[in-house]
């Protein structure tokens, strides 16, 4: 991989002109619903990875909740599922940067260095050339956020133990910023997709680390965030839940998309 890893879905997923792409995350996040006055931001999130106009509006949910973070994040760990190429475990890249439209993200080396360390993480640049579930968040991180350090982890078939263990090496403090990509059910009708998302949303609130891929097809990385915000005290709170065919597609087969937040349950 080059020494910067290319936008790979600019102009598919979302607007590849700077100008458009800044446009659209701002008008998304500008019609987000903004948290109580006075509530805590997340230590961690998942948010959804579809195209802009199915889940764009379901991510900005939970990214407008991140502005008061801006100038005190300089590292966002950024986890999501492997969907071109097959992850033993988990995948970092040889890259130094990622680019968006938006601009050049510089990676943290020094973190992706101490994850190499671990026998179930791989240098795959094969992974990580196409992966779209990293890429679409880096324009609403760079609105929101400004600059900060990114650490990119494709994840395959770890375990929620292997991934609560990459998670803990990489926690920090306020510093540090946890972004897991996942998207819900896959191609259900509307209403059965409606009923299967409201479960995984419930026991991604009550902190049950035991999503499979049907459910949510980010289960692995955000079974090992479970299993982390359990042991580090956080909170988990649904923040939205839709489907393409509450923003964009048909009602025939739905993707269902959802946004979680984080936070400290207590201090």
């Amino acid at each position: 991989m080059p020494a910067v890893r290319p936008a790979a879905v600019a102009g598919s997923f979302y607007p590849g002109d700077a100008n458009a792409l800044a446009a659209e995350v701002s008008s998304y996040l500008a019609d987000a619903v903004r948290p109580a006055e006075g509530a805590r931001p997340p230590k961690a999130i998942i948010a959804p990875h579809a195209g802009y106009m199915y889940s764009g509006p379901v991510a900005a949910s939970i990214y407008a909740r991140l502005a008061p973070l801006r100038g005190k994040v300089g590292r966002v760990v950024l986890a999501g599922p492997a969907h071109r190429v097959y992850v033993h475990g988990a995948a970092v890249p040889s890259a130094h940067a990622f680019a968006s439209p938006l601009g050049v993200v510089a990676l943290d080396t020094a973190a992706i260095d101490a994850l190499r360390a671990l026998p179930f993480v791989e240098v795959s640049d094969r992974a990580h050339a196409l992966e779209h579930s990293l890429e679409v968040h880096l324009p609403f991180l760079q609105s929101v956020l400004g600059g900060f350090a990114l650490v990119p982890i494709v994840v395959g078939d770890a375990s929620p133990g292997e991934m609560a263990e990459i998670l803990e090496i990489l926690w920090g403090g306020e510093e540090t910023l946890i972004v897991v990509s996942s998207d819900l059910s896959h191609y259900l009708p509307y209403e059965s997709a409606r009923g299967r998302d409201r479960e995984t949303a419930q026991a991604i609130a009550h902190l049950e680390a035991r999503l499979v891929p049907e459910e949510a097809c980010g289960a692995a990385p955000i079974n090992g965030l479970l299993r982390a915000a359990r042991a580090h005290g956080l909170a988990a709170e649904i923040v939205d839940v839709r489907n393409s065919g509450d923003t964009a597609g048909s009602l025939d087969r739905v993707v269902g998309y959802g946004a979680f937040a984080f936070t400290a349950s207590h201090g």
